[in-house]
C-alpha cells in the first residue's frame, strides 16, 4: 500500500512540475502582483520610481508610490508606503528574486524597511536596503536603490 501511495504522490508531483514548466501557474495565479517600478535613484530610467516623468515615478500616476492620493502612495491606504500602521505595502524584490522586505512606514512591522530592528530595516542586516555596506544598500552597488546610477535595482510589486 505504501508503494502505491508513493507512486501516486510522485505522479502528482511530476504533473505539477510539468504544468509549471509549461507556464500554467494554477490557483496561485490569482495572487499575482503588479509591477510598480524599479526602486532606485536613477531618475533617467523610464521604469524608475525616481523618474518624475515616468509612469512609476510621477506624482500623478495612479499606481505610483509618489502619488500621495493613490493606492500605493497614500497614508490612508492599506497598501500605501506612507501609512505608519499598515503591514502591507509593496514588496521589494531583488533582481535575483530575493524578498527584501516591504516598503511602508510602519516601524513595528517585522517585514518593513522602516523597522530599524527588523531583518529588512536594520542597517546591519545583509538583506537590508538600509545597510550602507551591503549588496542592496551600498551607494556603489548596481543592485542597490541607493545608487543613483544603478543598472539593476530591486523592483516594487504591489497587490
Amino acid at each position: 500500500m505504501h508503494l502505491r501511495t508513493a507512486r501516486v504522490a510522485l505522479a502528482a508531483l511530476a504533473a505539477v512540475l510539468l504544468a509549471g514548466s509549461l507556464g500554467w501557474a494554477g490557483p496561485a495565479a490569482a495572487d499575482d502582483y503588479k509591477f510598480l517600478g524599479k526602486l532606485g535613484g536613477n531618475k533617467y530610467d523610464a521604469k524608475s520610481t525616481a523618474n518624475p516623468y515616468g509612469p512609476h515615478g510621477s506624482p500623478y500616476s495612479p499606481n505610483s508610490i509618489n502619488n500621495p492620493y493613490g493606492r500605493y502612495g497614500s497614508k490612508y491606504s492599506s497598501q500605501g508606503v506612507r501609512n505608519p500602521y499598515t503591514t502591507g505595502g509593496p514588496k521589494i524584490v531583488a533582481p535575483n528574486g530575493k524578498f527584501l522586505g516591504r516598503l511602508n512606514s510602519n516601524r513595528y512591522d517585522p517585514n518593513s524597511v522602516a523597522n530599524p530592528y527588523g531583518r529588512y530595516g536594520s542597517k546591519y542586516s545583509p538583506n537590508s536596503i538600509n545597510n550602507p555596506y551591503g549588496r542592496y544598500g551600498s551607494k556603489y552597488s548596481p543592485t542597490s536603490p541607493n545608487n543613483p546610477y544603478a543598472t539593476n535595482p530591486p523592483v516594487l510589486l504591489g497587490k
